[in-house]
């Protein structure tokens, strides 16, 4: 799977929101100038964010960005859905409507069973865990397999 520089944007800026807390609205060169992302790109992120009722705002002098429901109701899945859709599509496709010619005909379950190996980890780790450096047992279990942290 490759992470895009928007995911990784807009999950350290949720992140970034659940740490500023909810006493006041976050300005977007506040979160910007936090997690080092261009402003102008962050901007973009959090109108989708927006979008996806993940994040609310309010303009002027006391506006900024806030969480639109609690951080803990808020997984990775949900943040990789909004900015760039889909988990794990074909070509714009949802695997379960894929349909190949033999012999290639059980990649379709090959995309189906990675599918839900993103699943098992991004649907049960939320912008609250990383916030407080507190990950599912799920993420430990993953990070315990042979050749985990190696890059292949």
């Amino acid at each position: 799977m490759r992470v895009t520089a928007k995911v990784d944007y807009a999950v350290r800026a949720l992140v970034e929101l659940v740490a500023a807390g909810p006493a006041a609205p976050t300005k977007a060169d506040q979160l910007s100038a936090a997690q080092d992302i261009p402003v102008r790109f962050l901007l973009n992120i959090l109108s989708e964010l927006k979008v996806a009722k993940l994040v609310a705002s309010k303009r002027g002098a006391e506006g900024g960005y806030w969480l639109a429901r609690p951080a803990a109701d808020i997984s990775v899945a949900d943040v990789i859905r909004a900015v760039e859709g889909p988990l794990a599509d074909v070509h714009g496709i949802p695997p379960e409507l894929l349909e190949y010619r033999p012999p290639a005909g059980p990649l379709r379950d090959v995309w189906l069973a990675t599918r839900g190996a993103l699943r098992r980890i991004l649907e049960h780790v939320t912008v609250a865990d990383i916030a407080a450096g507190s990950l599912p047992g799920v993420v430990a279990d993953e990070l315990s397999q042979p050749g985990a942290w190696e890059r292949r």
